[in-house]
Parts: C-alpha cells; structure tokens; sequence
C-alpha cells in the first residue's frame, strides 16, 4: 500500500513537472507574441549612433517613438523628432535614421546666413534645441508633396538632408514620431 502511494506521489510529481514546464513555455510564447505586436505595431525602439542630433539626443541614447503617432489623420509637424527610413548615399541601403523635420510637404526651405527661412519670410526660424549657431553653406529647397525635409539637431556635424542625394522623405518613410528618451535615463524628447 505504502508503494502504491509512493509510486502515485512520483506520477504526480512527473505530470507536475510537465504541467509546470508547459505552463511556463506558453508564458514565454505569450510574451514573445506581445513584444513582437508591440514592436511591429505600436512603438519603434532606436539606439543612436552618432552625435548628429546632440544634445537633444545624445550618442549611445536609447529613444522610444510611437508608430500610431501619424497613423490617425495626424500629419508630421515641423520640429518633431522622427525615426524613418532612408537612403543617404548613391547606390547605399535604407538605412533607419533619427532627425527633426524642418520642412513641410509644398513648402520652400532656405538655408542663408546660418539660419533657415520657410516660404520666403523675413524672419528665421526659431530653434531653441541648437546645441551651437549652425555654420553651414547656403542651400535652397523646394519639399515635394507627401514628403518632408530633416536636419540633425547638431547641424555642424549631421549629415543630413543637405548632403543626401535625394533630401525628400516620403511620409510612407516615416516610422515613428519619438517620445522619451529611455536610456541611460528617462526624459521626453522635444
């Protein structure tokens, strides 16, 4: 009789184990599941490599976007920080690039005397998040529709729409519009 329930105690041990084993794997797969709706869907995670967006976002910074941003009748405004994707160089990969947009489907941006000018105003705009005054030569756009134009915050080292062979980026491109900076601290990005 002791066997008896010795031996039941040691099935039940067996099935347990498996139960427990099994429970365990569905939580993981659960978990993957989520994480994978949640990058794909909602949010775009980006590490920064260079210092083209310093001190906004510094090299090494870890950034969250939110891919619903846009998805709603909201259109890119001028001064959001975005991830997108682009080609930067002749005959070179999309590659997924952080940068403000300046300027606007339809609009006219010039760049003159180290400051931007939109649609011919006298007055430059106002950027605050300059880490320095922007030294730079003179350039002038003319923004397609349906596409946007992006500088890097740190304009004397960001090689940005000024230098890319096609400077236009689609709105289909745009991926996320970032929200917090997540690493090495918490902060929301402006």
């Amino acid at each position: 009789m002791k066997e008896e329930k010795k031996e039941q105690g040691i099935d039940k041990a067996k099935v347990n184990w498996k139960k427990e084993l099994f429970e365990w794997v569905k939580i993981i797969l659960m978990a993957s599941a989520i994480a994978l709706c949640l990058n794909t869907f909602i949010i775009a995670n980006s590490r920064i490599p260079s210092g083209s967006m310093e001190k906004t976002i510094m090299t090494g910074d870890r950034v969250f976007g939110s891919r619903l941003a846009y998805k709603f009748g909201e259109d890119p405004k001028r001064g959001d920080v975005v991830i997108f994707d682009h080609q930067t160089g002749p005959g070179s990969a999309e590659t997924r690039l952080v940068k403000r947009i300046i300027g606007l489907p339809g609009e006219t941006v010039d760049v003159r005397e180290n400051k931007i000018y939109i649609n011919e105003s006298q007055t430059p705009l106002p950027e605050p998040y300059l880490p320095e005054a922007m030294e730079t030569n003179e350039f002038h756009f003319e923004v397609p529709e349906g596409r946007y134009l992006m500088f890097g915050d740190n304009r004397n080292n960001s090689a940005d729409a000024r230098y890319w062979p096609d400077p236009y980026v689609p709105k289909g491109k745009i991926l996320a519009k970032v929200l917090i900076r997540y690493y090495p601290n918490i902060r929301p990005i402006r």
